[in-house]
């Protein structure tokens, strides 16, 4: 394929492009700071990051229920700043679902083709064939009051669906219901996005949640995407400690660069031990550094064998989670940190509280961070 026709087809595959776009509200502090992203059709990408991280104003801004102060955000082309919300042909899914109380679920799924104005014969083999996608057709005639919290979160995605939106956007719609028909409503809303393959955007503070569903993740902090990628490469690559510490379990190891080679370097801890690890932020010998790495990726080694590199430590609890047990450590002047076992390494071990073990950082798995 010629260079100009990969370019035109990349340009074919993004459905919407923010470019340098800022929010503020009061005209000094920006909740948004500076925002490029491409959304490809097709995908479900996830806004994730803590309250106040500028994750759900982003959304609010594609969705046209806010306006940015700055930059331009485009869908299919199309420049979005001042189109109104019912112009943009985006379907939305809020917390609270949104539904009139006063409408029943047909009604209430029919409504965004009214105001659209489709013919009333066509809006009931539409609004039929909405609830299908979400097994709900039995429901039409009930009201919201009479559904539980998942069929009503059912209902307001089959409204979000009826008038084939090129995009639907979803801001925590999981974030009301109990943990366990939570999870089960992820892995629903996956198995819809396959089917259907129109694009979702969602928006959630929950990393669990972000992993179980999404193509890729963009991680928001202080108004900032502070990394954008797939799951697997978010949770094993993470470029920086923000990231690290946010997606999934996360254990850090304070101290300062001794040697630095390449993309690799030794770390000297607090308390004198040296580790070697991946210097992803390019540290020089002598410059402060955080090590991170997940809890499965240190192995908990018996003292005769342990290598020149593993660290003392001291078990200090043990955990059950059923399919692992996760063993507590303290080290010399850092943080406790945590060792995550297979219920057959944990039985074969014959640990106990207040044990003496070694620890050892596998180098390829330790990244060290400014």
């Amino acid at each position: 394929m010629k260079p100009e026709n990969i370019i035109l087809q990349e340009k074919l595959d993004t459905l919407v492009e923010f470019r340098g776009v800022q929010k503020t509200y009061d005209g000094e502090t920006l909740v948004v700071k500076s925002f490029d992203l491409e959304i490809k059709r097709g995908e479900f990408l996830t806004l994730l990051g803590p309250s106040g991280s500028g994750k759900t104003t982003c959304l609010m801004m594609l969705a046209g229920f806010e306006f940015p102060t700055g930059g331009e955000i485009y869908l299919e082309g199309q420049l979005l700043n001042k189109v109104p919300p019912h112009k943009r042909n985006i379907g939305m899914v809020f917390q609270n679902y949104a539904l009139f109380p006063h409408m029943t679920v047909a009604q209430n799924v029919a409504y965004p083709l009214q105001v659209r104005g489709v013919e009333k014969s066509e809006r009931a083999a539409k609004v039929k064939r909405a609830l299908d996608m979400v097994q709900m057709e039995k429901f039409s005639d009930r009201y919201p009051a009479q559904l539980s919290g998942g069929q009503q979160q059912r209902i307001a995605l089959a409204r979000a669906l009826v008038f084939d939106p090129k995009l639907v956007l979803m801001d925590e719609p999981l974030g009301a219901l109990d943990k366990q028909l939570r999870e089960h409503m992820q892995l629903e809303l996956k198995a819809l996005h396959h089917r259907l393959g129109v694009t979702f955007v969602y928006v959630t503070h929950d990393q669990s949640e972000a992993l179980t569903m999404s193509s890729r993740v963009a991680v928001f902090d202080q108004g900032i995407v502070q990394q954008l990628a797939t799951v697997d490469c978010l949770y094993e690559y993470p470029e920086n400690q923000f990231v690290a510490g946010f997606i999934g379990d996360n254990n850090r190891f304070v101290g300062t660069v001794e040697v630095a080679s390449g993309d690799q370097c030794s770390l000297r801890l607090t308390g004198g031990a040296i580790v070697e690890g991946i210097n992803v932020s390019g540290l020089k010998p002598g410059q402060a550094a955080v090590g991170c790495i997940r809890p499965e990726r240190i192995s908990l080694v018996h003292n005769e064998s342990a290598p020149a590199t593993a660290l003392r430590a001291v078990v200090r609890d043990l955990i059950y989670f059923g399919d692992h047990v996760r063993v507590r450590c303290s080290t010399s002047k850092q943080a406790d940190c945590f060792v995550k076992l297979s219920l057959g390494d944990y039985a074969a071990s014959g640990l106990k509280e207040g044990a003496n073990v070694h620890l050892y950082l596998h180098p390829q798995y330790l990244r060290i961070f400014s």
